[in-house]
């Protein structure tokens, strides 16, 4: 069946973020012994650790009342509400109601689970629909995965849509204007001659005859996650391990707020991963931050509805590709559900 689905409907969908994937939800440091309360893709979520330090997440409502999850305590395989007291279990099913002797809510799953994952210093949780409840296998890009490479995870909070963050990275070109004075993105050509080329898991987005000089290059890959990559390039007196690469996730918050996941990383392992961290946390982080918090303020003061009024031209290629990806999985999404009976407003 040829089903047509609304504009209204998949700009809201996407807006709130494309589910069926893993995002970053928090860095690990975060997450401590007591109950934390977030939301994310427009969902409130509860995470909490267990004994064993492993972590849980649950929709953050108590499925007696609907008082807030993270207001109350850590049970250790369990959190009870501060308000009754009810015990509700990792997998969402209730565990104990201790105002009342066999009462009937005991046992019932009432509350949804997220699968999680804990790597590289940050927590992953799956967002998936009814359809897609169990996750994929989260793949990380090989500058994270691999032992053979140092990282840092920096994270901050944007006041604009995660669509926002994500048109930002995929525009290589802003490097040589909004951060002309970076200790790293001073150099290059201020014109340049776009291309797009495909790989296994997506596309990149590279200047033509300029590598290495600036943020010439960017990628945007597809595992069971968002991701983006690129490099800027370093003088060797700040240590071993060639270009700086970035591997960055733009996760949801709402409509209008988003999370930005960014790991710094390097080519070197063992002691020269130690110094190395050691340099970039004395001469280069703070450097770091100022550039994102150029993005961050370009994003921020953006005009209302900025997609309606732009004028788009050939630097902007990537980035158009990208949203119609993003477009094309949300709509795929949607018609799956309406296929199989599921409301999508």
């Amino acid at each position: 069946m040829d089903m047509t689905i609304d504009k209204q409907v998949l700009k809201s969908y996407v807006t709130r973020g494309v589910r069926n994937a893993w995002y970053p939800v928090v860095p690990s440091w975060r997450l401590h012994d007591a109950p934390l309360g977030i939301t994310r893709l427009g969902e409130p979520i509860v995470l909490w650790r267990d004994t064993n330090g492993d972590v849980h997440a649950l929709e953050d409502r108590c499925p007696h009342r609907a008082a807030r999850l993270s207001l109350g305590w850590n049970l250790g395989d369990r959190v009870a509400c501060w308000y009754h007291g009810v015990e509700i279990a990792g997998d969402g099913h209730i565990v104990d109601v201790p105002a009342v002797q066999a009462c009937p809510m005991v046992e019932e799953r009432c509350v949804r689970a997220y699968p999680v994952k804990e790597a590289h210093g940050a927590i992953f949780l799956w967002f998936g629909d009814e359809l897609h409840r169990e996750p994929e296998p989260l793949e990380f890009p090989e500058q994270l995965a691999s032992p053979e490479w140092g990282s840092m995870l920096c994270t901050s909070h944007w006041n604009c849509n995660w669509q926002f963050a994500v048109d930002n990275v995929m525009d290589p070109m802003h490097g040589a204007y909004l951060h002309a004075v970076s200790h790293s993105m001073a150099e290059g050509d201020r014109q340049a001659e776009m291309r797009t080329r495909k790989t296994p898991q997506g596309l990149v987005f590279e200047k033509v005859g300029q590598r290495d000089i600036n943020f010439d290059w960017v990628e945007w890959g597809e595992s069971a996650s968002f991701w983006m990559r690129l490099s800027i390039p370093y003088k060797r007196r700040y240590g071993p391990g060639g270009s700086f690469f970035i591997i960055g996730y733009c996760t949801p918050v709402d409509d209008e707020h988003c999370l930005v996941f960014f790991w710094r990383c390097r080519q070197v392992a063992g002691w020269q991963a130690n110094v190395w961290k050691f340099m970039y946390r004395n001469r280069l982080e703070g450097l770091h931050w100022t550039v994102l918090e150029q993005d961050r303020v370009v994003l921020e003061n953006m005009a209302p509805d900025p997609r309606a009024s732009e004028y788009l031209y050939q630097h902007d290629a990537g980035m158009v590709r990208i949203r119609r990806r993003i477009e094309e999985v949300g709509r795929a999404h949607l018609k799956a559900l309406a296929e199989a009976g599921h409301a999508i407003a």
